[in-house]
């Protein structure tokens, strides 16, 4: 029963929306707080980790960020979404690592590529057996290649588009370029990745 009721209490936890636990963490709720870290402790970390290139780096990056997170709460404007607030967070620390770190240069952030045609994420199938299994992983390990060979600031736009499911509108607040440079950059990117995938003789994406 004490299991029952631990799980129920988790599940109403979770079905909090993000600014209801802001406001519980500003009221000194513990639970506030934990909840939000829960929620996007790993998202942060692998948004950073394929920024950076560095797990290590990434966990450190993704703790600093939850600190500046819970110390500026107060800031927080509760008619934007949390997600976009602590992903534009999050964007800030890794292009302040890679500066500092000299990992890319400014203008490696701001790079134009052309390339070829666009490029879509394949969709998973229901029940994909062993052999379509195995393809699929290794087709991932060939896109995730593909995106690490790809300009700072193309990869950065990939990552959040397809990977954390943000809008054009939420990755132009992030990282706070102009709708249209988003969208143009965004295309440039898929182009520039389809070229990369035929050249390693993958088709069809």
């Amino acid at each position: 029963m004490i299991a029952t009721a631990e799980a129920v209490s988790l599940n109403r936890v979770a079905a909090v929306a993000d600014g209801e636990l802001v406001l519980r963490a500003l009221a000194g709720r513990e639970d506030g707080f934990e909840e939000l870290v829960r929620r996007y402790q790993r998202p942060i970390v692998a948004y950073v980790y394929r920024m950076v290139g560095d797990y290590d780096a990434a966990l450190d990056l993704a703790q600093e960020v939850f600190i500046k997170v819970y110390n500026s709460l107060t800031r927080y404007r509760p008619e934007f979404k949390f997600s976009t607030w602590i992903y534009r967070i999050a964007h800030n620390a890794a292009i302040d690592h890679l500066r500092r770190t000299g990992s890319a240069r400014t203008e490696d952030l701001e790079v134009e590529t052309e390339g070829g045609r666009t490029f879509e994420k394949p969709l998973a199938s229901r029940a994909p057996t062993p052999e379509q299994e195995t393809e699929r992983g290794e087709r991932r390990a060939e896109i995730e290649e593909v995106v690490r060979q790809l300009p700072a600031a193309y990869r950065e736009l990939i990552v959040l588009r397809h990977s954390h499911d943000l809008s054009y509108d939420e990755i132009a607040e992030v990282t706070c370029l102009p709708l249209g440079t988003v969208k143009n950059r965004i295309f440039r990117a898929r182009e520039a990745m389809r070229e990369l995938l035929v050249a390693r003789g993958i088709k069809g994406t």
